[in-house]
């Protein structure tokens, strides 16, 4: 279930990303060709973002990992259901203030421009990578969603599957500009929200341990965790 849930916000959030980050995709030298070389390359550009994302995943999946061996976990899938719903509906401006004041950075831009003059799959691959660690609420979103998988590799694997989901609209993009309409980008970001609420209802339902099977199973937390008194343990 949770690489279905990966991976649905990822072909969703694709379209977020071509909101975002479309420009920067237009930018990529080559854009709009349609031979091999230019689908090798724009291949390794998500791929490289795809990397990024994987690493995050597995950075958050030894936080989860260790949070869920504590006994935790339930109180931090409910915890991350709810960071996820503030994520939401937090007003734009703040997030995009964060992302413009990334991009200003003078070392980004040096090491970026660098790249952009080379046309080598390597290069598309690094580009990809810094492009990864571009800060984004919906990154954040697909991150509290892998550290509540509870394991290392689980976490990886969302983040991968979600990186991958992004990718076919950025790929589109890149190929056919901006074929698409305004009123259909408006609309599929209206469905980003959405899905996002969906992923935190998902993880505040799992954290409350209903005994639903897939949706919210029966978890084992700390706080649920009452030890038999002495007296009564050899009965």
């Amino acid at each position: 279930m949770f690489i279905t849930t990966a991976l649905i916000l990822g072909l969703l959030g694709g379209f977020h990303c071509v909101g975002m980050c479309g420009p920067l995709v237009l930018a990529l030298p080559g854009s709009g060709k349609n031979d091999l070389p230019a689908w090798a390359r724009k291949l390794f550009y998500n791929f490289g973002r795809t990397f990024t994302y994987a690493a995050m995943g597995a950075v958050m999946g030894i936080v989860g990992q260790a949070i869920s061996l504590a006994g935790f976990q339930r109180s931090l899938s409910i915890i991350l259901g709810v960071l996820i719903l503030v994520v939401v509906f937090l007003p734009s401006r703040y997030t995009n203030s964060m992302t413009g004041f990334f991009t200003r950075s003078t070392i980004w831009k040096k090491t970026f421009g660098k790249l952009l003059q080379k046309q080598s799959i390597p290069a598309f691959f690094a580009i990809g990578v810094l492009n990864g660690f571009l800060p984004c609420g919906l990154v954040y979103t697909a991150l509290a969603g892998a550290v509540a998988t509870g394991t290392i590799v689980n976490s990886i694997i969302f983040m991968t599957v979600f990186g991958l989901g992004t990718a076919p609209m950025l790929l589109l993009t890149s190929f056919l500009g901006g074929l698409l309409s305004i009123r259909w980008k408006s609309l599929f970001n209206r469905l980003i929200p959405v899905a996002a609420t969906a992923l935190a209802l998902i993880l505040i339902l799992r954290g409350l341990s209903l005994g639903i099977p897939y949706i919210s199973p029966v978890l084992q937390d700390s706080f649920s965790t009452v030890a038999e008194p002495e007296c009564c343990s050899g009965n």
